[in-house]
């Protein structure tokens, strides 16, 4: 990929777009692009093989035309949890009546229905709540049997074919990967995506298995949409390469006065640890049939950008919505007006998270404190991993972060990070060399007037992973 581009985000928080039937020809990729889209989904709990190959393909030769790196996340499914089918597609299930859960495959009817998956039925106690179809229903465990749970109906409502379960109360002993997952995420590491979403993680020992099947070649993204993920988060967090706070099944099985609690202490935990972090579910869930969004879904993206989270995410709004471009645009301008706010800037300086006693943060928020005393229009970050960088933007300062790296796969991670312009280019082999191309492209990029100075965070020796340890203030010529 040539960097040749001149494109320039007019914020820091960035937006992934998530790809299906509504936006995955490639002139409406595009467009989704141009609008503000900085990483692309794909969902592996729709569309086949083929489908994403045809989507990553397209994505790729958007980012060479354009110039600028593109990330992927491939998003696998997780175990997901269903009941059976019924013998008429749907029963309505009453309030206070009793209704069996079991493994027998026969259709089910208005008093049972084929649960088939036992490691529920060995998990639940008496008096587990079970919620069926997104929380519409919710059922309480009254006995329990090798083969069935009989419950109570505590709250009713039609109930339909393969409609999902949760059991918020329980920890379920499966894995967090399935054999569906497992071919998936063989698929996408074989083509090269950035990112995997990790779903339905209830514990440590998820993400570590995870990390295994990777070894390295995609960061791991763990969604948190688990109470017992949230119960788990510090040791989460700390495995994992990014987090996204998943609020739709996060908000089916927490009360939904605890979610922006949920939301709040994931973002803080996630920048304290300099891992990027996704705010992501329903942000304008009425642009899948409307051209704008609600008063409050777009108090709900500002939220997302006051708490300084490094992205914000759409799902069926581009996926499956009508309006997949304007959803981008708006989800772009809000973020963009909340961001020149004098009241944003402030709140980000206050809530900046604590330095970690290590030389690489020291050097990390000496260039953020440098930049802010001189009034520098960058901050370069030379980075092959991306730790500079990240260690750079966790810190969220004012002036805008180039991370410029030899390593284009490292450049496509960066696309999601906070603040953070990734430009492959070149290596360099010292200080000079790298103070000297960084004034260049910073100049040439539109991020420094002649005249101006910028600042230079680097790790001497360059091309180690990690040895952020080197800062220097530059004119740019």
């Amino acid at each position: 990929m040539v960097a040749r581009s001149k494109l320039r985000r007019r914020r820091r928080t960035k937006i992934i777009a998530t790809l299906g039937p509504s936006s995955s020809a490639p002139d409406v990729l595009a467009r989704l692009f141009y609008a503000g889209a900085d990483i692309f989904r794909l969902n592996f709990s729709h569309g086949t093989h083929e489908d994403h190959a045809a989507r990553i393909t397209a994505i790729r030769e958007l980012e060479e035309k354009a110039g600028r790196p593109i990330g992927i996340l491939a998003d696998v499914q997780g175990p997901k949890l269903r009941v059976g089918r019924f013998g008429g597609g749907r029963v309505h299930l009453q309030t206070g009546q009793p209704f069996r859960l079991d493994l027998n495959p026969t259709p089910g009817n208005v008093q049972r229905v084929s649960l088939p998956h036992p490691e529920i039925i060995a998990a639940a106690s008496i008096g587990a709540t079970l919620l069926l179809d997104d929380g519409k229903l919710r059922l309480r465990v009254e006995h329990k049997r090798g083969d069935a749970l009989e419950t109570t109906v505590v709250v009713g409502g039609p109930l339909s074919d393969r409609k999902g379960v949760n059991v918020p109360d329980v920890v379920l002993p499966i894995p967090a990967l399935t054999e569906k997952d497992r071919a998936d995420l063989a698929f996408a590491l074989d083509r090269g995506v950035e990112y995997v979403g990790l779903s339905f993680v209830q514990r440590p020992e998820d993400v570590a298995a995870a990390r295994a099947l990777t070894d390295g070649r995609a960061w791991i993204m763990t969604k948190l949409e688990k109470p017992q993920a949230v119960e788990n988060l510090d040791a989460i967090v700390r495995l994992s390469d990014a987090v996204m706070v998943a609020r739709g099944d996060l908000g089916v099985e927490l009360p939904p006065e605890e979610v922006p609690l949920a939301q709040k202490r994931i973002v803080r935990l996630a920048r304290q640890l300099g891992r990027p972090v996704v705010v992501a579910t329903q942000m304008l869930e009425s642009m899948i049939s409307a051209p704008s969004p609600t008063r409050a879904e777009a108090s709900d993206v500002a939220t997302a950008v006051f708490d300084g989270a490094d992205a914000v995410m759409l799902s069926a709004e581009t996926a499956a919505g009508q309006f997949p471009f304007e959803a981008v645009n708006i989800m772009d301008r809000i973020v963009a007006r909340v961001e020149s706010d004098a009241g944003w800037q402030a709140h980000i300086d206050a809530n900046r998270p604590d330095l970690e006693r290590n030389s690489a943060d020291a050097i990390a928020a000496a260039a953020v404190q440098v930049c802010h005393t001189v009034r520098a229009d960058a901050i370069i970050a030379y980075t092959s991993s991306g730790s500079t960088a990240l260690r750079i933007a966790r810190l969220r300062p004012e002036s805008p972060v180039l991370g410029l790296t030899p390593n284009l796969q490292t450049a496509r991670r960066l696309a999601l990070v906070w603040g953070v312009h990734a430009i492959v280019g070149p290596e360099v082999h010292s200080m000079s060399e790298a103070t000297s191309r960084g004034t260049r492209v910073a100049h040439s990029h539109g991020f420094a007037e002649s005249g101006r100075e910028i600042v230079v965070a680097a790790g001497v020796p360059f091309g180690q992973p990690g040895t952020t340890n080197a800062l220097r203030v530059a004119h740019v010529r």
